[in-house]
């Protein structure tokens, strides 16, 4: 088709974007390929949930093309370490399959086209809009760099997967892009602005999985708070999702990925006070816990929102658990404006932490601000982590002597209803929904019994 031979790019951008899409540990890019074997494509994942929908997607059109030694690497652009990193896998993939097709396709390839074009290892690049197409991988492309205009994407993914390769969970993409501009981050420009998939087709591709042995669910999405203004009668995330349940009684957990503090609308709180298959855990995108850096930051909340919001799901449902992105060493963050933000991860009881250190994107009007000094930006991250291990370990204390509910994952761990991670004593499938009792902690781990 002949859209897939224009190049083009958008314009480079004054200001960027925040990733609300929670950025989640994948194992490496070695472990990954290993995983798979070498008889068909391989896919290399790097970032958040809706990367790892996009992988399978991307391998069942590359599968059906009947791509064999192929190695897709689906890059993340949200740090300037998680490029890096997927350059760092690019090499790898290189020096240990010399025969193989290297493709490069993610946020990263999608805002930094040149910078992969330079490196010979790789065969080709292909756009993030393009790379789920399945015409992409049908018709040999004679061009080695194929990025479109992600700006004028108007729709996003409609695909219908039928599992998800060593994952013990389903992930479902409800949403692609944003509209919003926050300071620090170029995935607006990796993604495009924000559009969504009807409700409809997501009960279908649930009811697939479901059919399929999944017991759990996971909606995802780059800022799925903003779902549904785009489609006809304008639903909102909670009104969908109530659907989703109603017509997919069989669905047994479902979780979502990164929330705004200030867009959980009405139908969405009633969820949380009243649906027991809607996990009792979210996880904000929260950023920072100081109103001068949150400003700065142009995020739409502040430090109250934070506590508000913390308070209210408490008071509807007072076992729910909260996790959250944060940045350490934001520019002009002082001591005090750090302090703010440590005490508010206490003082909220926040859990599940993803902490990043703060990592300037060439072109963001963050990266123009005075900016932290490394090291401080990496001592400030140091010491969060270390509070969140300290939350965690409290969390699970309080589970102990609990029956809880477990989705079993690979190595014989689990997550519980509230994401805290089990350690099991004896060999169950991947997969399996179970009650446990739990009766210790262990590095992080509840341990126990199997009911």
């Amino acid at each position: 088709m002949d859209e897939l031979k224009i190049i083009t790019r958008p314009k480079k951008p004054d200001g960027e974007h925040e990733h609300k899409e929670e950025v989640i540990e994948l194992p490496d890019a070695e472990t990954q390929l290993a995983q798979q074997g070498k008889d068909g494509p391989r896919v290399v994942t790097f970032g958040c949930r809706l990367n790892i929908y996009e992988s399978e997607v991307m391998k069942e059109h590359a599968t059906k093309a009947g791509l064999k030694n192929a190695i897709i690497i689906n890059t993340c652009a949200v740090t300037s370490e998680a490029e890096r990193q997927a350059r760092q896998a690019i090499r790898r993939a290189r020096r240990e399959n010399p025969d193989a097709q290297i493709i490069v396709t993610g946020c990263a390839a999608q805002v930094n086209p040149d910078g992969f074009a330079k490196m010979p290892e790789v065969n080709q690049i292909i756009g993030n809009d393009l790379k789920l197409k399945q015409e992409t991988w049908l018709q040999p492309q004679t061009e080695r760099v194929v990025v479109n205009d992600i700006m004028s994407v108007k729709e996003t993914a409609r695909h219908m997967i039928s599992g998800f390769e060593s994952h013990a969970r389903a992930f479902v993409q409800v949403q692609n892009g944003c509209d919003h501009r926050c300071t620090f981050c170029i995935i607006p420009y990796g993604r495009g602005n924000s559009r969504s998939v009807p409700m409809g087709e997501i009960v279908d591709q649930v009811k697939k999985l479901v059919a399929g042995g999944y017991h759990e669910v996971v909606l995802t999405g780059v800022d799925i708070t903003s779902y549904g203004p785009d489609l006809p009668g304008q639903p909102r995330l909670g009104q969908m999702i109530r659907r989703l349940l109603a017509l997919v009684p069989d669905l047994k957990r479902l979780r979502l990925s990164s929330l705004d503090p200030v867009e959980i609308d009405d139908d969405l709180w009633r969820l949380i006070a009243e649906e027991e298959r809607f996990m009792p855990h979210l996880h904000l995108s929260m950023q920072a816990g100081d109103d001068m850096v949150l400003k700065r930051m142009k995020r739409r909340h502040l430090r109250d929102d934070l506590f508000a919001v913390c308070d209210k799901a408490r008071s509807l449902r007072p076992d729910i658990v909260f996790g959250a992105d944060i940045i350490a060493g934001f520019p002009t963050e002082t001591d005090e404006m750090f302090e703010n933000t440590f005490n508010a991860v206490r003082d909220c009881n926040l859990t599940f932490l993803h902490v990043f250190p703060y990592s300037p994107r060439p072109g963001t009007p963050a990266a123009r601000m005075p900016q932290v000094e490394g090291g401080l930006r990496k001592e400030r991250a140091k010491r969060l982590r270390e509070l969140g291990i300290t939350q965690v370990e409290k969390h699970i204390e309080g589970l102990v002597g609990q029956e809880l509910s477990v989705l079993v994952e690979k190595g014989n761990k689990g997550r519980t209803q509230y994401f805290s991670e089990v350690q099991l004593g004896q060999d169950v499938p991947t997969g399996s929904l179970i009650r446990f009792r739990a009766t210790a902690t262990d590095n992080g781990c509840l341990t126990g019994d199997i009911l």
